[in-house]
């Protein structure tokens, strides 16, 4: 049992190194798709805003990691 632990670690690690990063990202999916599909916000504006919000995102993580070294 504790191989498929092992296992089970490793495969959600190779897609979720950091989870601050990912939660982030997943918020960021879910705002824009519910102001695309709820607020009538046109898709291109909508793609603006998700490319907007992931680098972001991105540039926030890697400061965080330059600053722990």
């Amino acid at each position: 049992m504790n191989i498929v632990r092992v296992i089970f670690s490793e495969l959600v690690g190779m897609f979720v190194d950091d989870g601050y990063l990912a939660l982030l990202a997943l918020i960021l999916i879910a705002a824009v798709t519910a102001a695309v599909k709820l607020l009538a916000l046109p898709p291109l504006p909508g793609a603006y805003l998700l490319l907007a919000g992931c680098l972001v995102i991105l540039l926030e993580s890697v400061r965080r990691a330059a600053s722990r070294r």
